[in-house]
């Protein structure tokens, strides 16, 4: 509790809540504009954190996904086209909503609900990141292995589609990872002789070509591509009491699912919003409303892809596993800050830990408070045309690839892996499996190397130490779970009359 409240000390200091304001500000720009993205921000400001504070770093960093998840119901209700893909189910009853006149009380109510899914789920984070901080700082190297092994293969297991293409997904991060020099000999690997290799592929270059370049040249393609629009209003803005009355138990129950959803490595608000809406829509009285403008649709969605912003940050804080796609950048924001991600942010640097905690449950207020205000303002940015927004964009990814080595060569491995990531999402193949492989396959590997070295050579100790046994044993569930449902499944249609 002492470190929680110096860290909100320091987050009311003048300098961190200009970093909140600018984040949260920029967040919900970003979300509202269709076709950009949380990630596409938040990796082309990375570069631009080198030289500050790593408390102000995470802290703008933190703030720009919560606005950006949140900003993207915007465009969700306004035109028919999610700002973000966790907004994509505020569509289904957002925009009925808008063309039935009604744009202001359908914003009101999403606002609100994000704002509602973010507190509730800030609880979980405070309450649980400590006691399962200190629990994971005695692990063992096979445990964090075992750990992240089972991250891996749930991130893949989750992935849109079939599991055999997030697996193959997840296997080429890895493969990507694994060129340049081996931590532990000093050999250098799968570099075909190029000297520049002979580090690797940088961090910075790989994630703004997959999640950035990728989306830029997808973008160019449909310039075109046209959107309906229908005009803002703030008329009925706010929710009444009787409002709340009747959205209490929708609110609650859609930010536990989101909480839990969120904590699931790899998840992410996407998923969450429909769980929470399906769910909403399972349990209603009225289901045939669902889709054609009802409050309760908006309020599921929003609440729950929100509420998984807060809970996919407590395994990055505590464990050093990432709950999405933007939970990979903030990994790579620590690492790049020469912190120890994990249970050992909390020992090593609290005033990290905790001031994530802290910037979190600002940003919420800040967003709250800034969406409900702005509203009308922010949504006159989705008239801006793409094309005038893609060459800065693609300026900062040159000036950010470039500044990780002062190398050209950094360049051209962005421009290639932004190629690469267009031709996976024309394939269907998806980007988050790769990109989390690609982080956490070093983490694997130094984990795996420490524990052979612990125990002679030994992968005994990964079966018969019991938490290690547990993990490896979920992996394995988790794995086979599609092809025990489908075989369980045929066996019932053998055996029914």
């Amino acid at each position: 509790m002492e470190f929680l409240l110096s860290a909100f000390g320091d987050i009311f200091q003048p300098l961190s809540l200009l970093f909140l304001f600018l984040g949260v500000a920029v967040g919900v720009t970003v979300g509202a504009i269709p076709g950009l993205s949380g990630a596409m921000v938040i990796a082309l400001t990375l570069p631009l954190t080198y030289f500050m504070q790593s408390t102000h770093a995470l802290t703008l960093l933190v703030s720009m996904y919560v606005g950006s998840t949140a900003g993207g119901l915007i465009s969700a209700t306004l035109m028919r086209m999610p700002g973000t893909p966790a907004a994509m189910m505020t569509v289904l009853d957002g925009f009925p909503m808008a063309q039935r006149g009604e744009a202001g009380r359908a914003l009101g109510f999403g606002i609100t609900a994000s704002f509602v899914g973010g507190i509730i789920s800030w609880l979980f984070l405070a309450i649980l990141s400590p006691p399962l901080a200190e629990l994971a700082v005695r692990f063992g190297p096979y445990e964090k292995f075992s750990m992240v092994l089972v991250a891996l293969v749930l991130i893949a297991a989750v992935s849109r589609g079939s599991m055999v293409v997030g697996l193959l997904s997840g296997f080429l991060g890895v493969m990507v990872s694994m060129v340049g020099d081996d931590p532990s000999s000093g050999i250098t690997r799968l570099t075909g002789g190029v000297f520049d290799l002979s580090a690797g592929f940088r961090m910075l270059p790989v994630i703004l070509g997959v999640l950035v370049l990728s989306q830029v040249i997808d973008d160019i393609l449909n310039l075109g591509a046209k959107v309906e629009r229908v005009r803002t209003t703030i008329r009925g803005m706010f929710m009444s009491v009787a409002d709340f009355r009747r959205q209490a138990w929708n609110l609650i129950r859609s930010s536990l699912i989101g909480t839990w959803i969120g904590i699931l490595p790899g998840i992410g608000g996407t998923t969450a919003a429909i769980a929470s809406y399906t769910t909403a829509k399972t349990i209603s009285k009225t289901p045939e409303k669902f889709g054609t403008g009802t409050e309760d649709g908006i309020v599921a969605a929003e609440t729950a892809n929100n509420a998984a912003v807060n809970g996919a940050l407590v395994p990055l804080i505590t464990l050093g596993i990432p709950g999405s796609v933007i939970d990979v950048i903030l990994l790579g924001a620590m690492i790049l800050h020469n912190l120890t991600p994990g249970p050992l942010l909390f020992s090593q640097n609290p005033e990290i830990a905790y001031g994530v905690i802290a910037a979190a449950l600002v940003a919420n207020v800040i967003m709250f408070v800034m969406m409900i205000l702005a509203t009308p303002f922010f949504a006159k940015l989705m008239y801006v045309k793409r094309g005038y927004l893609l060459p800065a964009i693609i300026v900062f990814c040159v000036i950010g690839a470039f500044a990780t080595g002062n190398r050209m060569f950094d360049v051209w491995v962005m421009i290639g892996f932004g190629i690469v990531g267009f031709l996976m999402t024309k394939a269907r193949i998806p980007l988050g499996p790769f990109i989390i492989g690609y982080i956490l396959a070093p983490i694997a590997e130094r984990e795996l190397r420490s524990g052979l070295m612990v125990y002679d050579g030994s992968f005994w100790p990964l079966l018969t130490r019991p938490v290690s046994a547990v993990l490896i044993a979920l992996a394995i569930v988790t794995l086979l779970l599609p092809w025990l449902r489908g075989w369980i499944g045929a066996l019932r249609r053998r055996s029914a009359p």
